[in-house]
């Protein structure tokens, strides 16, 4: 990972470096700011490979950014970018009556070399995440991807899982040969959105699973606790049967059933070694498991121990 920030130059050079070097540079932007407010510029960005694409956070204060002709022909990108606005909201810009306000956790997409125009809303400055991936590298006609001017992202069926995806690729879950697909996955499921691809093709059921199971993966995180916790459940929270609930994680490396008991294992695991004053059975109930004998079992069955000599263990070793 790369990553830098304005507190590595001089306060009265801070935002002229910014448009100079990082905005004209490394994005490929203008940047423009009123003289008499660049002295409290801050301006931070981490950029890092997933996949075969370029995965940004930004934070900065308030100032305006265009992408113009003359920057895409000195820095053409060629890329799809799909941005997560975060913070207080931005608004996008392009050709007249083209305008629209992007809400803090909403994603917008575009083609890297269409003219656009962005600053934030209100004073909260930028804070967004940007996936770029390149063209030469997004299964699509080309013609159709070049034409993607900037547009939110609209439709309240795929949103979840993009968000599930993006906050995949943003928290490193998993290893590189999980962050391809991901990607690919990412970049199918905005182009069914802007219908380039249909969902019902071999890329967009592709990419419609892989969204899918991430977001049954992070919905059994959030109902852990639940003793009810089960397929049928889940199924009907991403609104698929039960049996393509099973389909999904035949794709995977470990069955639903592995990935809840795995997961309220590590859950159970960290209690103990985060609160070595709670009840083991306090633990084994809140993480889930129907009964005490079971997450004995569980436990003793994955870790090679009891939890209560796991927990001993910690204290002779603390």
């Amino acid at each position: 990972m790369y990553s830098w920030c304005t507190d590595e130059v001089e306060p009265q050079d801070r935002f002229d470096y910014w448009r100079e070097v990082r905005s004209k540079g490394l994005f490929g932007v203008t940047a423009e700011l009123e003289r008499e407010q660049r002295a409290d510029f801050f301006g931070e960005f981490s950029l890092r490979r997933v996949g075969e694409a370029g995965l940004v956070e930004l934070r900065a204060s308030p100032y305006r950014v265009e992408r113009s002709e003359a920057d895409i022909a000195d820095a053409p990108g060629d890329s799809i970018c799909i941005y997560q606005q975060l913070g207080g909201g931005g608004w996008f810009g392009g050709l007249p009556g083209d305008d629209f306000a992007i809400a803090s956790g909403c994603f917008a997409t575009s083609h890297t070399d269409l003219p656009y125009r962005t600053a934030p809303l209100g004073n909260a400055g930028f804070h967004l995440r940007i996936l770029k991936i390149p063209a030469a590298h997004v299964p699509a006609p080309a013609r159709q991807l070049r034409s993607l001017p900037a547009k939110t992202f609209t439709d309240g069926t795929l949103a979840p899982l993009l968000t599930s995806c993006f906050t995949d690729l943003v928290e490193g879950t998993g290893t590189e040969d999980h962050a391809a697909p991901r990607v690919q996955a990412l970049a199918q499921l905005a182009l069914i959105e802007r219908g380039i691809v249909n969902q019902n093709s071999r890329r967009g059921q592709f990419a419609l699973r892989i969204g899918r199971l991430s977001l049954a993966r992070r919905l059994i995180a959030r109902h852990l606790p639940n003793p009810e916790l089960s397929p049928a459940m889940v199924a009907g929270l991403l609104g698929v049967s039960v049996r393509h609930m099973h389909m999904l994680f035949e794709m995977a490396d470990r069955t639903f059933s592995q990935t809840v008991t795995e997961a309220r294992l590590k859950h159970s695991r960290r209690l103990l070694i985060e609160a070595p004053e709670r009840l083991i059975a306090d633990i084994a109930f809140a993480s889930g498991f129907e009964s005490l004998a079971t997450f004995y079992r569980a436990f003793n069955s994955a870790f090679g121990m009891a939890p209560g000599d796991f927990r001993n263990q910690l204290a002779v070793s603390g």
